[in-house]
């Protein structure tokens, strides 16, 4: 732990308080950053860094040295996590911070702590004969969603700052190197309660879960059976997070169990991806082949993954397994209604219904398979249906979104008819929808346009522009119309990569 002294120290540019290093050993591995080269700051993120209580001049002055690994700071506590995880299916009884390095973790001005975490830092004992580096792509495409997605209001890991190493790794090509500083609520993940299990180390479980319940659900310490409504904790925060994705078309890539944090933040955007025009089948990364984790697949990935989850915390939940099995099931089967109640409160707020009835569903539905047989971008159709809610001019643009502009009539007459009994008046109705239903989101072709521009020339311009625009989702902006529109053919990105 680190003292009063390290901590309050004038200087320091963190104010680090540390508590995952005062786990038991066997939770992770001492582990220091890999010098670099020529450490170059790309971005800093100023904003969230006074909002972590950091010390924004000192980093504007170290920034390069502290994010790229060469500078520790003062009362940081380096280390790479074990952990677990499910891959596409497959069991790996480790894998661990293999890239990824923890410095330690802040309190921020209103007392929530925060993980600061190096990525691409250099190589842990996790690391299976892998380098430790990362490529500048995938460095920009994670700073560029984890900030989109907080800007949109979809719980996410945060981007505090990119750096160049001034070093070259080694994938399919040769590519500049970089190092990403993560900030998240935590690093937990199912994999690290896998980790313990796998192994049958019960103590290490229930180490791992009184943690979590102290850092992230503290009222449950007074719960009849704190590890049972930890799982159902888990459940309705994983639960909420789908849904979320769902309504922005967001596909996360690679759902493995090492990839879902037990906090209920969106972590680790490799091969994710926004949807254009809408098909519950769409998958991006390259990696998965069989669309395992396609956008309609997420929500029962999701309740497979927090059934693994459920495993690993049967021992702990009754000490009579066949009880335990019991009890665990029936909060994991609850999952199922969770996501729906969550996604169709979303979906009405979507298409502008305030009030509840039957038919609701069977309208959403009847709107999105429309969208799929007219080939209709997501974003779009739901961003001009807000248009619409409050100006019947509108209508030729909302209709401008089909192959065939007069396919959507039958439907609006259908829409029109629900909301005349919904007690929002015009405008009420389309402030709301313009709140959840965004202008603007990080369309694949431009963020490939930006990472393009930045690995071969060097040039950031486009990459400030995006974040630029991607932190104001919800206004038109007019200046950057050009954001708003979906790819040309030649333009489109059919496959996203992980890059690790």
């Amino acid at each position: 732990m680190t003292s009063a002294l390290q901590k309050n120290r004038p200087g320091a540019a963190f104010p680090f308080d540390n508590s995952y290093v005062g786990l038991p050993p066997r939770f992770f591995a001492a582990q220091a950053p890999t010098a670099v080269a020529e450490p170059w700051l790309i971005k800093l993120n100023e904003a969230l860094a006074a909002e972590l209580g950091l010390d924004v001049e000192a980093l504007r002055r170290d920034g390069a040295a502290i994010f790229s690994g060469n500078l520790v700071p003062e009362g940081a506590e380096p280390l790479a996590m074990a952990y677990a995880g499910h891959q596409f299916g497959g069991f790996s009884p480790q894998l661990g911070d293999g890239r990824a390095i923890l410095l330690g973790e802040v309190v921020d001005r209103s007392g929530k702590r925060y993980d600061i975490q190096l990525k691409g830092a250099g190589p842990t004992p996790f690391s299976r004969r892998g380098d430790g580096r990362a490529a500048l792509g995938p460095v920009l495409r994670e700073y560029t969603i984890s900030e989109a997605m907080f800007a949109l209001g979809i719980p996410a890991t945060r981007a505090l700052a990119a750096v160049t190493t001034g070093e070259p790794v080694y994938r399919e090509e040769v590519l500049p190197g970089a190092v990403f500083t993560r900030v998240a609520a935590s690093h937990i993940r199912v994999g690290t309660f896998q980790y313990f299990a796998a192994r049958g180390d019960t103590d290490g479980a229930r180490a791992l879960a009184d943690y979590v319940i102290d850092r992230h659900y503290p009222a449950l310490k007074q719960a009849e059976n704190p590890y049972l409504s930890l799982l159902d904790a888990v459940c309705e925060r994983q639960a909420a997070l789908i849904a979320r994705w769902l309504h922005v078309g967001f596909i996360h890539g690679v759902m493995n169990t090492d990839n879902m944090t037990v906090s209920g933040e969106t972590i680790d955007f490799g091969p994710c991806a926004f949807m254009d025009a809408y098909d519950p089948a769409t998958v991006f990364s390259s990696i998965d082949q069989h669309g395992r984790y396609a956008y309609a697949n997420q929500p029962a990935i999701g309740q497979w993954n927090l059934a693994r989850l459920g495993e690993t915390l049967l021992p702990l939940i009754d000490g009579e397994p066949d009880g335990a099995v019991d009890k665990a099931n029936a909060v994991i089967k609850s999952y199922g209604e969770r996501f729906q109640a969550h996604w169709l409160a979303g979906m009405r707020d979507k298409i502008g219904l305030s009030g509840e009835e039957d038919g609701d569903l069977d309208l959403v539905q009847a709107l999105l398979s429309l969208m799929q047989a007219q080939g209709a971008d997501f974003t779009l159709t739901f961003r001009r249906l807000s248009d619409l809610a409050g100006d019947n001019a509108a209508e030729p643009e909302f209709a401008a979104g089909f192959r065939e502009p007069d396919a959507g009539a039958a439907w609006v007459t259908q829409w029109r008819e629900r909301l005349s009994r919904d007690p929002q008046t015009a405008s009420e109705r389309t402030i709301a929808m313009r709140r959840v239903n965004p202008a603007f989101i990080p369309r694949n072709h431009r963020v490939e346009q930006a990472i393009e521009a930045a690995v071969q020339n060097g040039d950031f311009s486009l990459f400030e522009a995006l974040l630029s625009v991607l932190s104001k989702p919800y206004d038109d902006q007019p200046g950057f119309a050009a954001y708003r529109e979906p790819p040309k053919p030649d333009e489109r990105v059919l496959a996203t990569f992980c890059g690790t």
